[in-house]
């Protein structure tokens, strides 16, 4: 079972472990225009390989967390060489982060558990988390285009 509705995205500002409580937007928004990409910058060096990799262990690992969305038109990822990390969209001070979550918890609880569980790896950058999809069914942790 999945929703049809607009993805639902929550931004806060930078993360810091151990920090107050977070702020989420409200009502179903979605985020910024057209493809997002990561070429240049810290994304692609090691550090930005590993960061990739390690926010998608973290965010998958979440319970409520079915797994992570490329986004509505397979764009959200960040591109390093020979390989992407799909539904994490590191930009300079941004993280990006698209989820698709199960069903029966509140979002803005599931986006502040994301946040908790990535807060050491986003070194002062803001985390916008959106959900592309709820689902009421236990599906195995992938990654799709919703």
């Amino acid at each position: 079972m999945t929703t049809g509705s607009s993805p639902v995205t929550t931004r806060s500002g930078p993360v810091t472990t151990g920090s107050g409580p977070e702020t989420t937007g409200s009502g179903p928004e979605t985020t910024g225009s057209g493809p997002e990409t990561t070429g240049s910058g810290p994304e692609t060096t090691d550090a930005g390989r590993v960061d990739a990799r390690r926010i998608a262990e973290r965010v998958t690992s979440c319970p409520d967390v079915a797994g992570l969305s490329a986004g509505p038109f397979g764009a959200i990822a960040t591109y390093l060489p020979g390989e992407s990390v799909p539904g994490i969209s590191l930009r300079g001070e941004e993280i990006e982060v698209h989820v698709i979550v199960r069903y029966g918890r509140p979002m803005p609880e599931i986006a502040a558990e994301i946040r908790d569980a990535i807060g050491d790896l986003a070194r002062g950058r803001r985390v916008d988390i959106t959900i592309d999809d709820v689902t009421g069914i236990e599906e195995p942790r992938k990654v799709r285009s919703s």
